[in-house]
């Protein structure tokens, strides 16, 4: 009997050691910022889960997937490139939605009226999302929304200086929500977005906003360039007659 204890308890350390060997050490970053709530109400059921896109799950993210697929430096930092690139980091907060639906269909359309990130006490409405959300779920959905990162008309970065973000859910989505909100809640005092535009990725990232910034500025230079024409024409006019007149 207290052998058959011994080889027990021995065999739980085994099961015990090979699951932590096997579980990653940045899953416990990634399950941090991915937030689910779960709704029922006579025979219908919604499971919604949002996950925020840090700069720390950014990170956890690409280098799970490094070490699991046995990544070279050369490899992660192409492979980061490419996430980041795709998520429009430099111009947008991207959140991920799952939604899980049992019972009645749900639907959202227009979805873009039905979710909004707060920061800094004020609500913006997504610029950005999958337009599958407009479509009826009748089982399981996820898909990217993207919100603004910078103030539409001041430039000003909306994620300096705040402290947490909120994101809301209109409850007016699925019959079977009964509170009186819908909102899930992330600390972003300590996350620095700009620390993932460091390295190879970040000089290219850096590289593609530029050649975006310079397109801009020679369209800024062209558009100018037809005024003054415009302008020199009208000048020319005007003089000749004031010549005319000085002549008479």
């Amino acid at each position: 009997m207290r052998r058959l204890s011994v080889l027990s308890l021995a065999g739980l350390v085994l099961f015990l050691f090979s699951a932590l060997a096997g579980a990653s050490p940045y899953d416990d970053v990634i399950r941090r910022w991915t937030k689910a709530k779960e709704f029922g109400d006579m025979g219908d059921y919604l499971k919604v889960t949002a996950t925020y896109y840090s700069s720390e799950y950014i990170e956890a993210l690409v280098q799970s997937e490094a070490d699991q697929n046995l990544w070279t430096a050369d490899e992660l930092e192409l492979h980061k490139y490419q996430l980041l690139k795709t998520l429009n980091l430099d111009e947008t907060i991207p959140v991920k939605f799952e939604f899980e639906v049992k019972g009645s269909s749900m639907h959202m359309s227009p979805f873009g009226d039905q979710v909004w990130l707060w920061l800094g006490g004020k609500r913006y409405k997504p610029v950005e999302y999958d337009p599958r959300f407009n479509f009826k779920v009748t089982d399981r959905i996820e898909g990217m929304v993207y919100f603004p990162r910078f103030d539409e008309k001041t430039g000003k970065d909306l994620l300096e200086g705040v402290k947490s973000v909120k994101l809301e859910l209109s409850r007016g989505i699925y019959q079977a929500i009964r509170a009186s909100t819908v909102d899930f809640i992330w600390d972003v005092d300590r996350d620095d977005p700009e620390r993932l535009f460091t390295g190879e990725a970040g000089s290219k990232l850096e590289m593609d906003r530029l050649i975006k910034r310079l397109a801009r500025l020679n369209d800024e230079k062209r558009e100018l360039e037809q005024k003054l024409d415009s302008v020199n024409a009208e000048i020319v006019k005007v003089e000749a007659r004031m010549d005319e007149l000085q002549q008479q």
